[in-house]
């Protein structure tokens, strides 16, 4: 039986049976589609390429548990989980290795002791006002600012609807204005 006429969602069951043609052709239906998504995203092409890849590796890997599910989505949003993932994962990945610390190239100076204690004072307290945040404000704030992730990827993550994610950004960041003015 051929593959041409067949819905995303056949050719995922396809794949999960080790059906090579299926996977040939939701690459091709579904990968120029899924480029143009993650490059709204990420402007770095090889990024870009390299979650492709993995995207439609865990695919490969992966595609009973999409085509065994009872609660069965459109395969895209599944395809589209997925990439979303592994571009969260790659932008971790990215920041974890920026982290590193690199020696300065010039030398650098003592900041002044009021600086300090400024600081010191300011960093106390957000983590304050964030601590007082209720549990569910805080953790969208985390995901959407500390995580930079998208108010869909929030919502993926969080599995709540968009909408509910940014009515609790909004009021996490009225909070947290109230609590440090």
């Amino acid at each position: 039986m051929g593959v041409n006429g067949v819905t995303e969602a056949e050719l995922v069951r396809r794949v999960a049976h080790g059906d090579r043609a299926a996977f040939d052709e939701l690459y091709r239906r579904t990968a120029p589609w899924l480029a143009v998504r993650l490059r709204r995203r990420c402007a770095d092409d090889e990024v870009v390429a390299d979650v492709l890849q993995e995207t439609y590796l865990a695919v490969w890997r992966a595609a009973g548990s999409y085509a065994g599910s009872v609660t069965e989505g459109s395969a895209v949003g599944w395809l589209w989980t997925i990439a979303a993932n592994r571009l969260v994962d790659a932008f971790r990945r990215r920041a974890r290795q920026e982290r590193v610390p690199s020696f300065p190239l010039v030398p650098t100076t003592a900041p002044a002791a009021e600086d300090e204690v400024m600081a010191t004072r300011v960093d106390q307290d957000l983590e304050q006002a964030l601590l007082r945040l209720p549990p569910e404000l805080r953790q969208v704030l985390q995901a959407m600012v500390l995580d930079g992730l998208s108010v869909r990827q929030t919502s993926v993550l969080l599995g709540m609807p968009e909408g509910t994610v940014k009515t609790r950004a909004r009021r996490a960041r009225i909070a947290l204005r109230e609590a440090l003015s």
